[in-house]
């Protein structure tokens, strides 16, 4: 855990400042080597789609060391033992597609801190430098564990002000595509009305002091998505 690109990560966002990134959906270690060369602040490994297994996952993080590029990997649905994993092999934090309630939500946080505070095991693993730095890791994973939600279904409309007040989540990423989706517009990445809704949703979740984000589609679509107020910023996948 690179605690001091997570805290850089947070001041940022905390001052209301962009963070650019990339979602990282090939196995070669490279394209994560070379968003830590272009300085970007974060890169979203993905499991959930593609074909990534967990050697190659790893190899993507061992990538990040010692930089200040935050490494997340998106799972591929929420699942207490996954989240465990991911967290032990060395990620920074965690994003977790179709998130739709509260306790939901809750339920992510919990597994992806210790005790007292949630249900995540100890172990001497890679997150621990295999135990060289056992006891400093267990004092402080809690505090910069980094929980990121994805919006991406009308039915977690109604929960997004709840999903708000769940402690230990400060970053609410939107997937237009699977909105649109689950909306009746399969196949559209955003469907008619989905914008209005997505945007919405968006000024409610900054109204509670959270960022948001998104992947942009093309250069003038970043340009855009900044000045709507989103925050965290895909630049690629």
């Amino acid at each position: 855990m690179k605690t001091s690109a997570i805290r850089s990560l947070r001041q940022k966002l905390a001052r209301d400042e962009p963070v650019f990134g990339l979602w990282v959906t090939l196995e070669a270690p490279t394209i994560t080597e070379m968003a830590v060369a272009l300085g970007l602040d974060w890169v979203v490994i993905d499991a959930e789609h593609g074909h990534l297994d967990w050697k190659e996952i790893v190899e993507h993080l061992r990538a990040t060391v010692r930089s200040d590029t935050v490494a997340l990997v998106r799972i591929a649905e929420l699942n207490g033992g996954v989240i465990k994993r991911v967290l032990d092999i060395g990620a920074d934090g965690i994003v977790i597609p179709w998130m739709e309630t509260a306790e939901q939500l809750k339920q992510a946080v919990a597994y992806s801190r210790y005790p007292t505070e949630g249900v995540r095991g100890l172990g001497a693993e890679r997150a621990t430098c295999w135990g060289q730095c056992f006891v400093e890791h267990a004092e402080e994973a809690n505090e910069h564990v980094l929980v990121v939600p994805i919006i991406e279904t009308v039915q977690a409309v109604r929960q997004v002000p709840l999903m708000c007040q769940v402690e230990g989540v400060e970053l609410m990423w939107f997937g237009p595509a699977d909105f649109s989706s689950s909306a009746g517009f399969r196949g559209q990445w955003e469907g008619p009305g989905v914008a209005e809704q997505i945007l919405k949703l968006k000024d409610t979740i900054r109204a509670e002091g959270k960022q948001c984000g998104v992947i942009a589609t093309s250069i003038d679509n970043l340009h855009e998505r900044q000045a709507q107020g989103f925050r965290a910023l895909g630049v690629g996948m």
